[in-house]
């Protein structure tokens, strides 16, 4: 029967089918550029081509002057989503990771005590937060439901496993709930790193659910450089916003990570 797909596609899957099969195994070196087209037939244009969808679906990555090998697609954990909590019914924590950020009474963070858990105990969690005050852009503004171009203060965060970026994420708060007061840095003062909840109950306010919207896209060049694949691989984004007890939006964020390394995890009670 006759292959009607175009050649750099046969490649593609050929590949990926070797890839999954086991016969080319994580770290293996993917045929050359000459191999491909003597295989196939082919011209250069047309193995760059399948190379790069590969690269795309996160089967491969290029190493520098070395040339191009065979990815770890071996999930690094799951987004966990839960109703349970009884302080907030949409809690969320990231196996191994906490994106909430959140300590409890003694200090100790629960993304060190999952990691514990759920994976190697000697695995170093950490992250980076850098803050700055800004115009919302239109899409926050209507996602906090302010007037465009009110006040935020905006964090960006980079979750790091054995200081390796896992994960990236960008908070916005209203200037209008937190300025002027102890909790107008998430990162400063003496209720930093307290995650969204533990940070605004100390200024009165009740946060009592968060909404998420998970999408995928391809990754920008700044998240593929970061997180370590290729510019346009899929990305999960999960779009997260805090609401109190007025049903005012007090805070929202944007979570990204690997979709070829995480997984979404979903508890769904059902009442009897």
């Amino acid at each position: 029967m006759c292959d009607l797909r175009p050649v750099y596609q046969r490649i593609a899957d050929d590949l990926r089918q070797r890839i999954d099969e086991g016969s080319l195994n994580v770290g293996d070196r993917i045929p050359s550029r000459s191999e491909l087209k003597r295989a196939y037939d082919a011209s250069d244009q047309t193995v760059d081509r399948a190379v790069r969808v590969l690269k795309a679906a996160g089967y491969a990555e290029g190493q520098f002057g070395r040339g191009v090998f065979v990815s770890d697609r071996a999930p690094l954990g799951a987004l966990l989503r839960s109703t349970g909590a009884v302080d907030s019914p949409f809690a969320t924590v990231i196996r191994g990771y906490d994106p909430e950020r959140e300590r409890d009474a003694d200090g100790c963070s629960p993304l060190g005590r999952a990691a514990v858990g759920s994976s190697a105990a000697d695995t170093a969690l950490t992250w980076e937060a850098t803050s700055a005050e800004m115009a919302a852009p239109d899409r926050i503004a209507v996602r906090l439901g302010l007037a465009p171009d009110t006040g935020v203060i905006c964090t960006q965060y980079e979750y790091l496993a054995n200081r390796r970026p896992v994960q990236l994420a960008t908070s916005w708060e209203p200037l209008s709930v937190t300025e002027g007061t102890d909790v107008a840095h998430p990162e400063r003062g003496p209720y930093a790193r307290r995650g969204v909840r533990g940070r605004l109950a100390a200024i009165g306010i009740r946060v009592v659910r968060a909404q998420d919207l998970v999408g995928s896209r391809p990754a920008t060049s700044r998240e593929a450089e970061t997180l370590g694949c290729a510019v346009g691989q899929c990305v999960t984004v999960v779009e997260r916003t805090h609401f109190d007890s007025d049903d005012r939006a007090v805070e929202t964020a944007d979570i990204v990570v690997r979709a070829d390394r995480w997984r979404l995890e979903y508890s769904i009670p059902f009442v009897s």
